[in-house]
């Protein structure tokens, strides 16, 4: 006859299992991807979100597994060469980072520093790229009443860097001004204007004035400076590279409304134009989820057209909010995305 094991072993082998069950529970509350490597080093062109997102299967909620550590006075920043270990944290699983021979805990939080010296959240020169082209005026600001080129020196109609225009209306004597050509204005799917986008051509300074008629020099210019084209001083066009991805704090729908440059088909590190803004709650950082409209079908049986569900086709990383509108970066898509698809907050 086998010899009976003592009590406390299978009290020990009762525990081991429902230990071993908590920390798989856990795991899969905390959505790590059954993949997650358990150390990874840092690489030069590394992202937070490709980090992230080698880690979880939803990279916003990245805070879940990079916490705080309270005995660190200021947040640590990731670097090439750094190497992140997936571990515990009391009792929670959690990444920290190695560097040299010490292991500090990761923070949420990220401060400004040169951008060769840390990664940073998305890929940051796209974004920037289109930031110097593009912007935004609100639906409050009429174009009409902005100041316009009414001439160049010499009668010229066709103006470039170096070249003297005239402008009428109120311009700023010490701003930085950019020179715009009206682009598509931003329409939202029920006819309510968002917003009319202005095309950045080139950059010039204030000269002088008399009445209403200022004189400017080009200092830069992309295009060929022509008559109407408009002035307004340089919106700030360096983009913090402090805020994370993360969930909006409300649930927020809405739709894909254009993509500036006139492309039809959308794919990852595109830029869209939504129909939200920081009226519906937005901010830089937020990540919102693509959902395509289901196909309509026909009932084999009752022949009626039925919808098919909805289909989550990407996700979007708002970087610039205006009131009405904002741009976002295409972070993901495993589908072809388009003008139309959907937009709401993620699932938690």
């Amino acid at each position: 006859m086998a010899a009976r094991k003592p009590l406390y072993y299978s009290v020990f082998g009762v525990l081991l299992t429902w230990v071993l069950l908590s920390s798989q529970a856990v795991l899969a509350l905390e959505g790590l991807r059954h993949d997650a490597p358990q150390r990874y080093e840092v690489v030069p062109g590394d992202t937070l979100w490709d980090i992230s997102a080698r880690y979880l299967h939803s990279p916003w909620q990245w805070p879940s597994l990079w916490r705080s550590n309270p005995q660190v006075r200021n947040p640590h920043l990731i670097y090439p060469g750094d190497v992140l270990l997936l571990g515990s944290c009391e009792g929670q699983p959690c990444v920290t980072l190695e560097r040299g021979q010490s292991i500090v805990k990761l923070s949420p939080q990220m401060r400004t520093v040169p951008e060769r010296e840390a990664i940073t959240p998305i890929p940051m020169e796209v974004v920037r790229a289109f930031l110097r082209e593009h912007r935004v005026v609100e639906p409050g600001e009429p174009l009409q009443e902005l100041a316009y080129v009414v001439g160049g020196d010499n009668q010229r109609l066709i103006s470039g860097a170096g070249d003297r225009l005239y402008v009428r209306g109120e311009l700023p004597e010490r701003a930085s001004l950019g020179i715009y050509r009206p682009g598509e204005p931003y329409i939202a799917a029920d006819g309510t204007r968002l917003g009319d986008e202005l095309i950045n051509i080139g950059e010039a300074r204030y000269v002088s004035s008399e009445g209403d008629i200022a004189r400017v020099e080009v200092l830069s210019a992309y295009q060929e400076v022509r008559n109407n084209d408009i002035l307004l001083p340089l919106e700030d066009r360096e983009l913090s590279a402090s805020f994370e991805p993360r969930a909006p704090l409300n649930d927020v729908s809405g739709q894909i409304v254009a993509v500036p440059g006139g492309v039809r088909f959308i794919g990852r590190l595109q830029i869209v134009a939504l129909d939200l803004g920081t009226q519906d709650g937005l901010q830089p950082g937020h990540v919102l989820r693509v959902d395509q409209q289901g196909e309509l079908v026909t009932d084999p049986r009752t022949q009626e057209l039925l919808r098919l569900p909805d289909t989550e086709a990407g996700l979007v990383m708002v970087f610039r909010p205006y009131d009405h509108m904002s741009f976002a970066l295409v972070m993901q898509a495993s589908r072809v995305l388009a003008v139309g698809d959907r937009v709401r907050s993620p699932t938690r």
